[in-house]
């Protein structure tokens, strides 16, 4: 098992730096001066240079990199170009409303799709099934913007059960927090749970035509005892890889849910940033959610292990 997790953390560590250079080129090719965008069109060279120097732009690029990783490793993520205000701290603000809201998405996906996709599973070829896969196709089919929307003209503006957008803030206590994350949540979950509960059904029919199924069948388990002893853990493997892309795309992908409901979290912070030419944030931010994305499919790798003795014999 040591020998398992040391080999994913090299080929973590190898994609962090692969990821941080491509990164860094990509915005450093990127049409516009931040330096002119600040100053406007009618800014004289010298002071323009004044400004590059002041803002570190001035330097080549192995010296920009350099500086900007070295930063990172010390918790210095830059200082914002736009709000002169370090990155770090604007990234702390926003993660207290991005992070709350991937997990509430994640966890409302989960409590979803799992009954659903084992029920359907159980049912193969029923009613039910044929019901519960349209539903999923039909949450799959819908933009989770244009439900987001939809959700807002309903719950919103006609009931007004929720607010139609904004964050009262954690300082206002936790559930009215929670209750102006729930739309969004509820707008990221859908898609992610209809995916989720298809996999799972798969996942599932797959295992209980396995041999050692039978076997337990023909021992006198019920076909219901055979899947939640034997089927459901050995399924897990598959839906545990798409928990773990979810999670990775509810972090970095909210970024249309937070700018249909207003909320000032990490996505609205790059879509502004990248508007304003705020490359030190976009970067920063970037990075910071890629390596989330990088930790999450580490621990995702680790619950294989946990779930698959086998993989830990093969590493």
């Amino acid at each position: 098992m040591l020998r398992f997790v040391l080999g994913r953390l090299v080929s973590l560590t190898l994609s962090l730096f692969v990821a941080s250079v491509v990164i860094f080129l990509f915005v450093e090719v990127v049409p516009g001066d931040p330096a002119a965008y600040m100053l406007g069109l009618n800014a004289q060279e010298d002071t323009l240079e004044a400004l590059r120097e002041q803002l570190g732009l001035s330097g080549t690029l192995w010296e920009r990199y350099s500086s900007w990783i070295l930063g990172m490793l010390q918790g210095d993520f830059g200082t914002s170009y736009t709000y002169r205000t370090p990155v770090a701290e604007m990234i702390a603000d926003r993660m207290w409303i991005s992070l709350p809201l991937a997990l509430y998405a994640l966890a409302l996906s989960t409590l979803i799709a799992f009954p659903a996709g084992i029920w359907a599973a159980s049912k193969r070829g029923s009613l039910v099934d044929t019901g519960i896969m349209g539903l999923t196709q039909l949450g799959v089919a819908i933009p989770n913007f244009w439900f987001a929307m939809l959700m807002v003209l309903i719950f919103a503006i006609n009931l007004r059960w929720f607010s139609a957008g904004g964050f009262a803030g954690w300082e206002a206590g936790f559930w009215p927090a929670m209750k102006s994350l729930t739309l969004p949540a509820i707008a990221l979950a859908l898609p992610q749970a209809s995916i989720l509960a298809r996999v799972m059904r798969s996942s599932l029919l797959d295992t209980l035509g396995e041999d050692y199924i039978r076997t337990a069948r023909a021992k006198g388990l019920t076909r219901a005892q055979a899947l939640w002893r034997h089927a459901l853990r050995n399924a897990l493997i598959p839906v545990l890889t798409i928990i773990g892309l979810q999670f990775s795309f509810l972090i970095a992908g909210g970024i249309i849910i937070e700018n249909v409901f207003y909320l000032p979290g990490l996505g609205r912070m790059i879509f502004q940033s990248i508007a304003a030419r705020d490359l030190i944030v976009v970067e920063s931010v970037v990075m910071l959610l890629v390596f989330a994305v990088i930790l999450v499919n580490f621990a995702v790798d680790i619950a294989y292990a946990v779930v698959d003795p086998r993989l830990r014999v093969r590493a």
